[in-house]
């Protein structure tokens, strides 16, 4: 597995990166990434920290230590050592960095276990699982078509998805673009596959691929959006920015000019029935939303923590209303870890003695995510209100003597001085109201997939797996016990003729 060493030194192999029109020369110390990649060194490093190691690490059925998310998980106790590992690295960053390594395991996890699934390329999916579970490399993934004209079929869009362009002995050539690559600046791989069907017919099957490329290889190129963490270090300090200047995980599009994909790290070519049926039958939705909801569990329990420590800052935590408000987002924590206990400790069999997060579980998350953010930062912006506008601009604020005896006796708090509790505010501003808490509200709003999707597949999960027809023949067992006529199961007693004649 990468040191952090190495995995920062890994980043530096020629990668095309466009910022703010500049081709990025070195991720690693370009203001833009440079805090974020030592925020996932960091993880990398906690793999080999002896206080960590055990939480983190277990050997793989090939004798290889690894994450404890990225092997094959045979039983609900592998599932809720994977949920503390994943948990674990996502406090090193408050759970505010989604797409970390471990992400991908949502995938690569299943791949050794239901490599059967990749016809006429089985070997290939059993060799990466392999190479990930050993290495450990960084794997971002794009799934979805850019945003360009969605009201036409996809073959009227065919020059803008990514779909194969040549076929050579050694592999094929692929052309297109795919968003978004989250973190995909400080990554070693994209994953490239499809969310939903083709919308083509047997005659086209072009854009019917998965497959891994690496982010330097020719062709590749990467449009990030703006850095959050470069606004922080060009505004203020960590003081100012104590979130954005470290954990901005840089969003992209990825573009694939004419790049080479070899063999060996192809998953699907050409293949409608795979490509189409890849995200409801690898696995992956129930592992990513495994994943998603142990890192929004540990997101809230700082969140949790902020806003009580907001609250008791500024008098407020004792009143009732407040109180209440306080309640609800613990409440809201508190599900979000039951419904990650839930996912392992009820999972679903798959192939090869593999189990599967809840199903049922997993779909509850993706629908409840999205509103109970939003609902936990309107609780923020009601309950700590207008002292986030009361702010000073900076840090540099305190350094001048001319205004420093104002900011001690007018922004100091209830047992907490000034620079202390702006110090605290501050952090909750970079939660909510800023760049960086505005993309995380997007980001948090938008994680499991489209608003109606994630309600939709919710019931699709309910009808295919046999429960909806449980919950309507519960109903039927209630109906079935009257008609017309009065009942028809006799442990209820029928009016006697002389209470109906005396109804009547």
């Amino acid at each position: 597995m990468y040191t952090g060493k190495e995995y920062l030194e890994s980043l530096n192999d020629g990668r095309v990166v466009y910022l703010n029109g500049e081709k990025i020369k070195d991720v690693t110390t370009h203001p833009a990434y440079r805090n974020s990649a030592r925020s996932y060194a960091r993880m990398y490093d906690a793999l080999h920290d002896p206080a960590t190691r055990d939480i983190l690490t277990t050997t793989t059925e090939f004798g290889d230590r690894t994450h404890k998310f990225f092997k094959t998980p045979t039983s609900s106790q592998d599932l809720l050592e994977a949920r503390d590992a994943i948990a674990e690295w996502a406090k090193l960053s408050y759970g505010f960095m989604g797409r970390t390594p471990d992400y991908k395991a949502s995938f690569i996890g299943n791949l050794n276990a239901l490599g059967d699934y990749y016809v006429g390329f089985e070997d290939n999916a059993k060799a990466w699982y392999k190479k990930a579970t050993k290495e450990l490399p960084f794997i971002n993934h794009t799934i979805i078509n850019p945003q360009v004209d969605r009201s036409k079929p996809l073959h009227e869009n065919k020059d803008v998805f990514v779909r194969a362009v040549a076929e050579k002995d050694d592999g094929i050539i692929v052309s297109g673009a795919k968003m978004v690559g989250t973190a995909a600046a400080l990554t070693h791989y994209n994953f490239v596959a499809n969310y939903g069907p083709m919308g083509l017919g047997e005659d086209d099957n072009s854009h019917a691929l998965i497959f891994f490329v690496p982010m330097n290889a020719p062709g590749v190129k990467m449009i990030s959006r703006q850095s959050y963490e470069l606004i922080a270090a060009t505004n203020g300090t960590p003081f100012d920015y104590p979130l954005s200047s470290r954990f901005d995980e840089n969003d992209a599009v990825i573009v694939l000019d004419n790049v080479f994909i070899p063999w060996e790290d192809v998953l699907c070519y050409r293949n409608n029935e795979i490509a189409n049926n890849f995200v409801p039958q690898s696995g992956f939705v129930n592992r990513f939303t495994f994943h998603g909801c142990t890192r929004l569990a540990v997101k809230l329990d700082f969140m949790t923590g902020l806003l009580l420590k907001a609250t008791e800052a500024a008098g407020t935590k004792n009143f009732r209303g407040v109180q209440a408000q306080i309640g609800e987002v613990v409440a809201l924590r508190n599900m979000f870890w039951g419904l990650s206990t839930s996912m392992a400790a009820a999972p679903e069999k798959g192939p090869n003695g593999l189990v599967i997060p809840n199903g049922a579980s997993s779909a509850a998350y993706r629908a409840l995510a999205p509103s109970s953010w939003v609902r936990v930062k309107n609780i923020f912006e009601q309950v700590v209100a207008g002292g986030l506008i009361q702010l000073p601009s900076s840090a540099k604020d305190f350094l001048n003597p001319e205004i420093k005896t104002y900011l001690d006796r007018y922004y100091r708090g209830t047992g907490i001085d000034s620079e202390d509790r702006v110090k605290l505010l501050k952090m909750v501003w970079d939660t909510i109201g800023t760049e960086f808490g505005g993309r995380h509200e997007l980001y948090e709003v938008n994680y499991a997939g489209n608003h109606e999707n994630i309600r939709m597949e919710a019931l699709f999960h309910f009808e295919a797996t046999g429960l909806a027809d449980q919950q309507k023949a519960f109903v039927d067992s209630a109906l079935n016990d009257y008609d017309l006529n009065g009942w028809t199961n006799k442990t209820w007693a029928e009016a006697s003729e002389k209470e109906t004649v005396a109804k009547s």
